[in-house]
Order: structure tokens, then C-alpha cells, then sequence
């Protein structure tokens, strides 16, 4: 009951009028209690001064004299006054003539009295005499107990602060009533009224305006009620005549949605099997991609090793062939060997870019030094063609950046043979800038070029410009489509632009990141780890770890050649046994093997603190992904790739072999 009385309109307005006037009235209350206080501080000052101004004649004859009697009656007499509290004459040297005080009254109410108007006061007055004006006789000193004025303004605050209780208390139960029977009473007539309507039939009720209240607002509010009810009544009565029109359309709309729903449940249907379908031909070709790519990779592999060991019977048997014919066979059997084992170094290269398996580095290396390793390595095919290699590098080319220096220099590789082999006359140009963040590497030839028709295939895998060019110059067409798979595997372009017979402008774009000035630019690409160790050559015993006869025979042929004692071991296992009968210098270690591999075998000699020390060079045909990782983390110290050739392993074994004595 009491929680709906406060709900009402009238209690709430009363609330808030009250709550604003008492708020109102309190700030009123307190400046009027604020004024008064300091009255009551002034009207103690003048009331005190006036007591003493009336002493002062009196009390300067009395000290002129020096009258003790008429002195004690002075002073019995201001302590008539209910505040003062202690009297005294004090001559020139501060010694009293005479005093009198009495105690000050205690009271629970003290403590506000003394923090409003403090404890007491002491009032003190120069006593002399009119005939002797400049003759100080001394001081007249009262002391007032501020009791006495404090209570009386105490009293006064609590009965301003009381009546203003109670003048809002009334002025609230006046403004309730009005409330009541002003704004209230009328709308609860209201409400009830709405509470009778029907909800089935509201347009049959019109409320009843109250009483007094036509020209004000619930006037106002009831006869906007009864014309949204007026409203009401026609919308009812068009919607009823809509609804009696809906329902003779409703069976129909019933049949036609059934009809429009199955259809659309037969499409989808349909639409899923297709896309089912689509889906699993995807994974489908998918998978057959990666089958095949993993097929190449894996038939590429097995075809490189019978033809690295072709290469290096070749090799061994060109050194020592003294026939100049015989030799010349040789030769062209060696050089035609090499360029098959280019052939499956693209197309290997190829396949690990489309089953996902090619992996880049990240390593500081000098792009100046890489540029002049390549224009060096191809200056003999331009020069025997008398065709000029210029090499352009921007003097601001920052001194290394990071990025993986094998994938970079094979691009470059393809694209210089490329402009070499398709020039005849004129010049090849190199020209490397850094610009906008990425290195931009331009090879710029004076050859055939191409025409439109070749520009939109050079990139596709066994494709080149034109049927003639096969047969004029040779080649495949993967390079190409090599350098474009690297590239874009670096998130790079590389652009092209050419005529026939205009020459060719090849660009490449490689946004490579700057190395800081003190990254240390790693060792050549063959070694992994740098040794302390560069001694000169001398004889050594060296363990070769190759399950290949042919590759056996020659890798021990160079090895012995160069000078060195050679062990054989067909595989990890007996590699282990060999090295539990004597000591070797370095081992050269075959990673693919039967048996046991040479990662395993790697790892079971760096646990053996007798063998630990033993520089193990990796050997591979550095064919399938991860075989450098592989190296590293097995414990070998360096790597070299098949074919075997005779500078590489003099170069690997001079680094690695064992420091001579003092």
C-alpha cells in the first residue's frame, strides 16, 4: 500500500518540492545563522569595550591615588557582568595592584561555545589620568568568558534551524493536498476510465474529461486519448475488412509458398552435390600435383646419382687421357653430362617450388660481391662470343642485406646465360640499384629479343619466344620459368620488356631487408661452420662414407690424386666400426645411405668423446628439402655437393684438415 502511495505522481511532485525548499531553506537557515554568529562576535567586542570605556576614568584616579580599597570595589564591580571572569590593575613595572576573578561556569554545551568564539577573551586598557596625559600609570586587563555570548547564539541557530524544519514539514503536507486534489485525483479518474476499455473493442469507449481540467493539460491529454481512439475505431474497421481479404487469399498463398519452398529445397540440394563435387575434384587434382611433383622430385634424385657418377668417372678420365682426340670425346661427353645435370637441377628446382617444399634462408650476404661472382662466372661465354659484360652497381647499395644468397644468385645465373646465349653481337649489362626499400637487378642484352606473342609464353615451363629459337640456340624453357617461381617465392616480380630483334630488359624486384652495419656476412656457400684451422696441403687419412660403387671409385680417385690415404664404408654402421680400429682426419659422409644414414651416424660419433673432434664433411646430392637443416643439427661440419670435383674437396679438406705441428 505505502510502496503504491509513493509511486503516485502527487507523492513524487511533493518529494521534489520539498526536498528543493528544505534544501533551500537550510542554505537560507545557515547565512542567516552565519550572520548572527558574527553579530554575536561584534556585539561581544562592543559590549566588553563599552564596560571597559565606562572603567577607565575610575579605574586611572584609583591608580593615580593608588586607592586599594576604591581598586577592589572597581574590580568586584565589572565582575557583575555574567562574562567577566577575572579583573586586575597592573602598574608601569606589569606588577598587579589589585585583582579579583572568579571561576568560569561549566556546561555540556562548552565545547561548541569555545570552538565557535574560543575559551575567553582578554581586554586591556592604558590607564591615564586628563592633567597628566603623558603619564602612563599602568593597565586596566579584563577577562571575558565567551560562554556567555556563545550559548545564547547556540540557542538562537537551534531554534532558526527547528522552525525551518517545521515551516517545510507543513509546506509539505500543504503541497501534497494540492497535489492531490489538483493533478492526482483527476488522473486516477483517468486511469480508471482506461482500465474499463475492452482490449477486443477499444474503439467503443471515449474517456471523460475531468471535472475543472478542460483548458489545462489533462484536458488537453484526455481529448487526445479520445481522438487516438476515434482513430482507432476506423483502423479497426479497415483492418477487419483486410482480414476478411487476406483470408480468401490465404489456402492460395499456403499452396503457392509449398511450391516456391520444395523447388528451392530441390535446387539446393542440387547445388550441394555440385559443390560436393567441385570440392573433392579439387583435392583430387591437389593431390595428383603434389604426387607428381613429389615423383619428380624423387625420380630426379635417383637420376642424379648414376649421372654424378658419370660426371666424375668423366672427370678422372679426362685427367689422364694424354690422347688429344680421346680427350676432346671427353669433353663433349662431360660437357653434355653437365648440362643434364643443370637440366634436372631446374626441374628439381621446379618441383620443390609446386609441392611446396622449396625452403628460403635468411642470412646477411653482399650483394656486390654475388653480383661480381656471377658477371666473373659468365665473362668467359661473353668473351668467347665477343660480346662486352658490364656490370653497373649503384654506389649506395647498402654493403649486405638478408635474404637467401643461393636462390639469388641462381636468378641472376639463369638470366645472364640467358642474355648471353641470345646475343650475338653488342653488349650485356648488369645494373643493381636499392631503391624505395627493395633491390631492383636489371639485365639489359642487345640480342634477338622477342615478340609480343613470345612475351605472354616466356615464362611458361618448356616454352621459348618462338618454334626457331629451340632449334637456333637450344635449351628448354625452364630457366625462365625457374626465375619466376624463385622470385615470386621471395615476394618479388620480375618484369620483361622487349622486341624483336630489339634486344631484352629483364627487371627484377626483391624486397630484401638491409643487414645492420656489424652483421658478420657468413663463410663461402659450402661451408656451414668456419674452422680456426688454414694449414697447407699435406697428406691425410681420410674415411669416405659412400654406398655408391661408382661414386666410390671416384671420390677415392681425386682423393688419392690429391695425395691421401682413403678408407672405404658402404654405410653409417660400418663407418663406426671403421673408426673403432684407427683414427681419421676428416670424414666424408654420404647422407642418404642403406643401413644406417649419415645423420645417424653423425650424431652416434659427436656422443663418442674419442671421435668428437673429427671434422664430418656432409656429402649430398643436394636434391630434397632440408638436408642442410639435417647437416646442422646431426653435428656435421660442413657440406659439399655431388658430382665430386677436385677443387671443391681440395678446398673443403685444406679448411678443415688438421693443424700442422710447431
Amino acid at each position: 500500500m505505502f510502496k503504491s502511495f509513493r509511486q503516485r505522481l502527487s507523492y513524487r511532485l511533493t518529494r521534489d518540492t520539498v526536498l528543493v525548499a528544505m534544501a533551500v531553506g537550510l542554505v537560507l537557515n545557515l547565512i542567516q545563522i552565519t550572520l548572527d554568529y558574527f553579530d554575536a562576535r561584534d556585539s561581544m567586542e562592543r559590549e566588553v569595550q563599552a564596560l571597559i570605556e565606562t572603567s577607565h576614568s575610575p579605574a586611572s584616579q584609583i591608580a593615580y591615588n593608588i586607592d586599594m580599597r576604591l581598586a577592589d570595589e572597581l574590580l568586584d564591580g565589572l565582575l557583575q557582568h555574567p562574562a567577566a571572569i577575572d579583573a586586575r590593575l597592573i602598574d608601569n613595572e606589569g606588577q598587579t595592584m589589585s585583582a579579583s576573578s572568579e571561576s568560569s561556569p561549566e556546561s555540556r554545551y562548552r565545547w561548541a561555545s569555545d570552538l565557535l568564539f574560543g575559551a575567553d577573551r582578554v581586554f586591556r586598557e592604558s590607564l591615564r589620568v586628563p592633567q597628566l596625559a603623558d603619564l602612563p600609570l599602568g593597565q586596566l586587563v579584563v577577562t571575558i568568558d565567551t560562554y556567555h555570548y556563545g550559548i545564547r547564539f547556540l540557542e538562537r541557530a537551534t531554534y532558526t534551524l527547528v522552525i525551518g524544519l517545521l515551516k517545510s514539514l507543513a509546506l509539505s503536507g500543504v503541497l501534497l493536498a494540492i497535489f492531490y486534489f489538483v493533478l492526482t485525483r483527476p488522473m486516477l479518474n483517468v486511469i480508471n476510465a482506461l482500465s474499463q476499455v475492452n482490449a477486443s473493442s477499444p474503439e467503443k469507449v471515449r474517456l471523460p474529461v475531468p471535472e475543472n481540467h478542460r483548458e489545462d493539460e489533462i484536458g488537453t491529454m484526455v481529448g487526445i486519448i479520445n481522438e487516438h481512439l476515434e482513430n482507432m475505431d476506423n483502423s479497426v474497421s479497415q483492418l477487419r475488412t483486410a482480414e476478411a481479404t487476406m483470408k480468401n487469399y490465404s489456402s492460395q498463398l499456403e499452396q503457392e509458398v509449398a511450391d516456391r519452398t520444395r523447388e528451392i529445397s530441390e535446387k539446393n540440394d542440387a547445388l550441394q552435390r555440385g559443390n560436393r563435387a567441385l570440392v573433392k575434384a579439387k583435392e583430387d587434382a591437389v593431390r595428383r600435383a603434389r604426387t607428381r611433383a613429389n615423383f619428380l622430385a624423387s625420380m630426379s634424385h635417383e637420376i642424379r646419382t648414376p649421372l654424378n657418377g658419370v660426371l666424375g668417372m668423366l672427370g678422372l678420365a679426362l685427367e689422364s687421357e694424354k690422347d688429344q682426340g680421346q680427350r676432346n670425346r671427353l669433353e663433349i661427353a662431360l660437357n653434355a653430362g653437365e648440362n643434364l645435370l643443370g637440366l634436372l637441377n631446374d626441374i628439381l628446382d621446379i618441383s620443390k617450388v609446386e609441392a611446396g617444399k622449396l625452403s628460403l634462408e635468411s642470412i646477411p650476404f653482399s650483394m656486390r660481391e654475388l653480383i661480381d661472382e656471377c658477371t666473373t662466372l659468365h665473362r668467359q661465354q661473353a668473351d668467347r662470343k665477343q660480346i662486352r659484360l658490364v656490370s653497373e652497381t649503384d654506389p649506395d647499395l647498402p654493403a649486405s642485406f638478408l635474404g637467401d644468397p643461393t636462390r639469388t644468385r641462381q636468378i641472376i645465373n639463369n638470366l645472364l646465360g640467358n642474355a648471353i646465349k641470345f646475343t650475338d653481337t653488342g653488349s650485356v649489362k648488369v645494373r643493381t640499384s636499392w631503391t624505395g626499400g627493395s633491390l631492383r637487378i636489371e639485365v639489359i642484352d642487345t640480342g634477338i629479343g622477342m615478340s609480343e606473342q613470345g612475351l605472354k609464353s616466356i615464362f611458361a615451363p618448356f616454352s621459348q619466344a618462338d618454334t626457331g629459337t629451340t632449334r637456333l640456340y637450344g635449351g628448354t624453357g625452364l630457366g625462365l620459368t625457374l626465375c619466376r617461381q624463385l622470385v615470386e617465392h621471395m615476394q618479388g616480380r620480375i618484369l620483361v620488356d622487349s622486341s624483336k630483334g630489339a634486344g631484352t630488359h629483364f627487371t627484377v624486384i626483391l624486397p630484401l631487408a638491409v643487414a645492420e652495419a656489424n652483421t658478420r656476412l657468413p663463410a663461402p656457400e659450402t661451408a656451414l661452420k668456419q674452422p680456426a684451422d688454414q694449414p697447407g696441403d699435406q697428406p691425410l687419412s681420410i674415411l669416405l662414407v659412400e654406398d655408391n660403387r661408382v661414386n666410390q671409385l671416384v671420390a677415392s680417385g681425386l682423393l688419392k690424386k690429391l695425395g691421401h690415404r682413403v678408407d672405404l664404408a658402404e654405410n653409417g654402421e660400418r663407418a663406426l666400426a671403421a673408426l673403432g680400429k684407427r683414427r681419421y682426419d676428416i670424414i666424408l659422409m654420404d647422407c642418404q645411405m642403406p643401413v644406417m644414414d649419415g645423420f645417424e651416424a653423425t650424431r652416434a660419433i659427436r656422443q663418442n668423446p674419442d671421435w668428437a673432434g673429427i671434422p664430418v664433411i656432409a656429402v649430398t646430392a643436394n636434391a630434397l628439402e632440408g638436408d642442410r637443416e639435417h647437416c646442422l643439427a646431426s653435428g656435421m661440419s660442413d657440406y659439399v655437393t655431388k658430382p665430386y670435383r677436385r677443387d671443391e674437396l681440395r678446398a673443403i679438406i685444406t679448411r678443415w684438415a688438421p693443424q700442422a705441428g710447431p
